[in-house]
């Protein structure tokens, strides 16, 4: 019997509350450098995309929320680990912003989820009493032409009794079976940390599956941005 070590495609379980804010930035151009994983959270505004972000990392500090719906217009990055990051993207929606505006939100949203290698997979957050909006939809359909992992988390299931709240589930569910293994979905609450586990199992997966590198393990190299994106400011909310 071999007394070498068992070799895994996995690395260790994620500590999420060792989040850390890396930078801000407004497209791919000026993002941290393209290796390593990373996992996007998106959705419309006051769908508790940020909440759901400070509950995962237990820092209510972290992803900040603004009072101003539709304020956030760049993509945040935060580090957990020299190779791991979450992705907190603009969030899409909201009515008062102008059509402009809405229009360059859209080009770089699709250019991440389309060109980032990094991205593992997408959070995708909905209000549970209103899910399947027409972003939504938008964000489905980019995430699929990407064949891209996709995980929706229906947020403030608090606010709902659980058989309205098991129905919306079921019906979410059904409009991402075409999809097969690719979409998942499930019941949050950042209020009541409810689905919190499930969530952070998804991650874990996601984050230190390690098969989809080459066998030379270079992704996993730390590598420095000499572009400076390290100094870009974030934005006050």
């Amino acid at each position: 019997m071999s007394n070498e070590p068992e070799i895994t495609n996995t690395l260790p379980p994620i500590k999420f509350r060792f989040a850390e804010f890396l930078q801000s930035a407004s497209a791919l151009t000026n993002a941290p450098a393209d290796t390593g994983s990373e996992v996007a959270f998106a959705g419309r505004s006051n769908a508790g995309k940020s909440s759901a972000i400070n509950t995962l990392t237990q820092n209510k500090k972290l992803a900040r929320t603004s009072r101003t719906p539709g304020r956030t217009q760049l993509i945040n990055f935060f580090t957990l680990s020299e190779t791991q990051r979450l992705v907190d993207l603009p969030g899409y929606g909201y009515a008062k912003v102008p059509l402009k505006m809405k229009k360059e939100w859209n080009q770089h949203l699709e250019s991440y989820l389309q060109r980032r290698q990094s991205l593992r997979g997408l959070v995708l957050l909905m209000d549970i009493r209103h899910p399947l909006t027409e972003g939504d939809e938008q964000m489905i359909g980019w995430a699929a032409t990407a064949s891209m992992p996709i995980h929706v988390l229906l947020t403030k299931a608090d606010k709902l009794k659980r058989g309205p709240a098991k129905s919306t589930l079921l019906s979410v569910k059904a409009r991402l079976a075409e999809f097969g293994d690719l979409a998942s979905v499930q019941l949050f609450s950042s209020l009541k940390r409810d689905g919190l586990r499930e969530l952070e199992v998804k991650l874990n997966g996601w984050l230190t599956d390690q098969s989809v590198f080459d066998d030379s393990g270079e992704a996993f190299e730390e590598q420095v941005d000499d572009s400076g994106a390290k100094d870009h400011l974030r934005p006050e909310e």
